[in-house]
């Protein structure tokens, strides 16, 4: 099998959903799976009903109220047949989210996080598999929590490979599936999610049970480039890189492939393409086994919105094992991720990113064993096969707080 990853860019609107035709028409969709993300801007929307119904807030209806209209206009603008009983189906979905947030007892931020923000997938794919049948291309749904089966870990869970192999290996490879990409559940059926962004992830998941012959990420660039183009004025398409390499930028922060998709692809050799759905012709770029890069050339890549953070003993002795021990089991209990770490005999210095707003817990944690100092809303620049004057264009657009290298690979902390 092969199979296709759409994005939500690639279905943000009627008009993009109709593209999604145009691409399968143009490339070979027999025995395929397609995973498909929340559309748009959906997940964003779904993340402000989610708050609204954690604190309570009276914005609650209108929030939800934004999701629904969004879907259902976009069923306006896509079907001419307004019997279509997907409309019945979407608000189906609305109800059993409606349901979820009248019954619910728990408190727990991640577990509420997973159980409603999973609906924008549930319907992009509701709708475009409802789509494609009326344009005669013959889909099956499929719920992928019936599939990909994980531990309870919400918001970042860790997959059951045998339990999902065993079930994803039920599928017929003859059929045009489409399924959600991000999702799973666990082994009382509660929704999971894999880590944002995670539905790259899923396309792998399939792709390694499935021994597929390869997978295909559709986005709105023409591939994998060489520095994101909302940040920098030139950038370069990248057409190959090898599984080893893609893993470092992935591990760095690429934003075009989901760091946890690789190592099941690199270990069963299946090649990954990253393509555009508007450039067809063009075939974009190919992670698999072979050059290491191509065209070999600097590569950067940004994340913004870190915080350096500076630790010293308090009775400024040195910062030994035990100290670093202390330290790093705090930040584990505190969920945060540690993207550069530099230590002196009297500092340590880490530079996080709170994805879960675990910042000032962790302050009040460390602050009565350690001197600790911190500077916000940095960016950490990171320079694969750097040179001094991919360096020097990185400096010029700040004040380096820090700077580290290593063989091939600058990284620079900037206000």
């Amino acid at each position: 099998m092969k199979i296709y990853k759409f994005g939500g860019a690639s279905v943000k609107d009627a008009e993009s959903i109709k593209n999604v035709v145009r691409v399968l028409k143009h490339e070979d969709f027999e025995n395929t799976l397609i995973v498909i993300s929340a559309m748009g801007k959906m997940t964003n929307a779904f993340e402000k009903v989610i708050n609204a119904y954690y604190h309570k807030s009276e914005d609650l209806r209108a929030e939800i109220d934004v999701v629904r209209k969004f879907h259902v206009d976009l069923f306006e603008n896509l079907f001419e047949d307004k019997q279509q009983p997907i409309l019945h189906e979407i608000e189906i979905l609305f109800g059993q989210l409606s349901g979820f947030m009248a019954i619910n007892k728990s408190t727990d931020y991640n577990y509420i996080y997973d159980q409603i923000v999973g609906y924008g997938e549930l319907l992009s794919t509701k709708i475009i598999s409802s789509y494609l049948n009326s344009v005669g291309i013959s889909t099956t749904w499929i719920d992928v929590r019936d599939f990909i089966k994980t531990d309870t870990t919400y918001r970042n869970a860790s997959v059951n490979w045998k339990q999902t192999c065993d079930n994803i290996k039920t599928l017929d490879t003859h059929t045009l599936y489409i399924t959600q990409g991000f999702l799973g559940s666990n082994s009382k059926n509660k929704t999971t999610t894999l880590g944002r962004e995670g539905s790259d992830y899923t396309a792998a998941i399939f792709a390694y049970c499935l021994n597929a012959e390869s997978v295909t990420i559709w986005k709105d660039v023409n591939g994998v480039l060489n520095a994101d183009p909302r940040y920098f004025e030139e950038t370069i398409l990248l057409e190959q890189i090898s599984y080893s390499e893609a893993i470092e930028m992935a591990f760095y922060g690429a934003s075009v492939i989901h760091p946890k998709t690789l190592k099941p692809l690199e270990n069963k050799k299946i090649p990954l393409n990253v393509r555009s759905f508007y450039n067809l012709e063009n075939k974009g770029s190919i992670v698999s086994k072979g050059q290491h890069l191509f065209p070999e050339i600097p590569c950067f890549i940004l994340k913004t919105n870190q915080i350096l953070v500076s630790i010293s003993a308090l009775d400024f002795s040195f910062m030994v094992e035990h100290n670093l021990s202390d330290i790093f089991k705090i930040l584990h209990d505190c969920k945060l991720k540690v993207n550069l770490i530099q230590n002196s005999a009297l500092s340590f210095s880490v530079c996080l990113e709170d994805k879960f707003n675990n910042f000032e817990p962790f302050l009040l944690k460390i602050k009565p064993k350690y001197n600790v100092t911190f500077v916000s809303n940095v960016s950490l620049y990171t320079i694969r096969h750097a040179t001094q004057k991919a360096i020097k264009l990185v400096e010029q657009n700040g004040t380096v707080l820090l700077k580290q290298a290593t063989k091939g690979t600058v990284q620079l902390i900037m206000q």
